[in-house]
């Protein structure tokens, strides 16, 4: 076809288009619009809903519900009746932190805490009295173990200390668990500069009179001296190696 008969050819078919598409519009404009009545509603005022305790257990967030358009022959969200593949992080409520625990690296996505004057003053607890323990709460193949630490030459690092929950024996305890825990190099910093931070933290309160603290574990790129260019790697302890 030459080009000065596929200009014509596309020059018949826009003007065509351009007619169709008027006549489309002047139909519409004729239609008649319906109209809906409205009505008047009053309401009434309501009591506030009663707040839920902070500590009362999360519900797990689910999928939505999708139903399957009536055309097709298969259901792919049906897999959904036998569990969600995730990622779901477990919600842990204790009395003296909140968390969110990630399987994927058998530690706490992130930990949060609130501390205030009158939490730290209070001394009703004794850290010889508690002891490390593994979270029942986590499906065990996926919770962190007291063995993944042995001989790893990592400290288990709190992310919410013991010394921030003195206030109960029950508080100190829940600091314990492991989902509270993340390997951390125990000479220069779990026993050092992560110390230090902690007491900074603590010593916020002498100047507000309430503070929330959020922890957690960062995996941050590196440059690789080799090809220059940014990966992020981390060990593995554990055994099997699990715990990043």
């Amino acid at each position: 076809m030459s080009k000065i008969t596929f200009g014509l050819v596309a020059a018949a078919g826009a003007a065509t288009g351009a007619v169709a598409t008027a006549a489309f519009y002047a139909s519409r404009k004729d239609a008649a619009i319906p109209t809906t009545p409205t009505t008047a509603t009053s309401t009434s005022p309501t009591s506030a809903p009663t707040p839920t305790s902070p500590f009362a257990p999360a519900p797990r967030s689910q999928p939505p519900p999708l139903a399957p358009a009536a055309s097709a022959p298969v259901n792919p969200t049906g897999l959904f009746q036998y569990g969600f593949p995730g990622p779901i992080s477990d919600l842990r409520p204790a009395p003296s932190l909140a968390s969110a625990y990630d399987r994927r690296t058998r530690n706490p996505a992130w930990v949060a805490e609130h501390i205030t004057p009158a939490s730290l003053a209070a001394n009703h607890a004794d850290r010889r009295n508690s002891a490390f323990v593994e979270d029942l709460s986590i499906p065990e193949k996926f919770r962190g173990k007291l063995k993944d630490y042995a001989r790893s030459g990592y400290d288990r690092g709190h992310q919410v200390p013991a010394a921030d929950a003195k206030w109960s024996q029950e508080a100190m305890d829940a600091t314990f668990a492991l989902s509270n825990m993340c390997p951390q190099v125990g000479e220069g910093f779990n026993r050092d500069y992560w110390a230090h931070f902690e007491d900074f933290c603590r010593r916020l309160t002498t100047t507000y009179p309430s503070v929330r603290i959020v922890t957690g574990p960062l995996y941050l790129p590196r440059r690789d001296p080799v090809d220059n260019k940014w990966r992020v790697s981390y060990e593995v302890i554990g055994s099997p190696p699990n715990i990043a």
